[in-house]
């Protein structure tokens, strides 16, 4: 198996290592249409995310009405 085939693995420190670098990054360099490009990108990040999680919390809620147990 190729290394960039295998499952990453997760820790507790980074799980939100780059959103952690984007918000401690200095922003003093950028020009105003490199922070408006920048903004576009992060938001379609966020949109991208909520569809994710969107589609994650469908496949919980499908996964635990079919195995919930049934009550007579």
């Amino acid at each position: 198996m190729d290394e960039d085939d295998r499952p990453r693995r997760r820790s507790p420190e980074n799980d939100l290592g780059a959103a952690s670098l984007l918000a401690s990054e200095s922003l003093e360099r950028y020009s105003l249409d490199e922070l408006d490009a920048r903004i576009v990108l992060l938001e379609a990040e966020i949109v991208r995310i909520r569809e994710h999680r969107s589609k994650s919390s469908a496949h919980m809620a499908a996964a635990e009405a079919l195995f919930r147990p049934k009550t007579p």
